[in-house]
């Protein structure tokens, strides 16, 4: 129960740094304008007249390569730029209360960002009945990347004192994970004889694999463990490096 009051400590702390800041802000209007002009202009929605939010949700972990690390990059490069990491975690908490109740407040912030779109499903309404499951799908599908973009980039935070530094590093590497399942690096490997067998398995290690099943209402185990692994594990980095610093 005190290690919950804790973790709530915690993300009471770092949801008040980002409401609180004008860059948050920014970002989410940056998000919520690429995602309609994306979801409306570019993928033809009104001119299809198709009530589905598919196209509109194929273009998230794009998005995210970006909108993530800008979100996380602040979680822990923050807190050493000023040097009150060593002020925080001399508090009665443990460094993985911390690492939770700072990466929950992140996820918070992601999720108020992707409330932000709700007018795209006011419109698919409004064009006719579309499938409210598949909506949900996709949203939870674009969570899960945002989410492990921000794992990634808590991570990288941790490294580093540099906001700029942690935002290019964590952009790269969500650069990555999005293009290991893109269409044109498929076909590429796919022709280049013995390295087409990493195409597939290079393929399940991306956003995109895993957010365009979840966009298509496919709900698979291997999407939940790929997305919990990726979280899992960058959580787990920032406790190792977290703790090195503090001893």
């Amino acid at each position: 129960m005190r290690s919950v009051k804790n973790i709530l400590t915690v993300f009471k702390r770092e949801a008040y740094g980002y409401l609180t800041s004008l860059t948050f802000y920014i970002f989410v209007a940056v998000f919520v304008i690429l995602s309609m002009f994306f979801g409306f202009l570019f993928a033809n929605f009104l001119k299809k007249g198709d009530a589905s939010l598919v196209d509109f949700f194929m273009w998230h972990p794009w998005f995210y390569m970006l909108i993530g690390p800008a979100l996380g990059m602040r979680l822990w490069s923050e807190e050493q730029r000023l040097g009150t990491m060593e002020l925080l975690l001399t508090f009665p908490v443990t460094v993985w209360e911390v690492i939770v109740g700072k990466y929950l407040a992140a996820c918070a912030m992601l999720a108020l960002a992707l409330a932000m779109t709700f007018s795209m499903v006011i419109t698919v309404h409004m064009l006719g009945e579309p499938d409210n499951g598949l909506i949900l799908s996709g949203y939870i599908g674009s969570f899960f990347v945002g989410a492990a973009s921000l794992a990634i980039t808590c991570a990288i935070s941790s490294m580093t004192r540099s906001q700029v530094t942690c935002l290019i590093v964590a952009f790269f590497i969500n650069l990555l994970l999005v293009l290991a399942g893109f269409g044109p690096i498929q076909e590429f490997l796919g022709r280049l004889g013995v390295f087409s067998v990493i195409a597939k398995p290079l393929a399940m290690c991306s956003y995109l694999y895993h957010s365009t099943l979840l966009g298509q209402g496919l709900f698979k185990l291997q999407s939940l463990v790929y997305f919990l692994s990726v979280i899992g594990f960058s959580l787990l980095l920032t406790s190792v490096i977290i703790r090195s610093k503090r001893s």
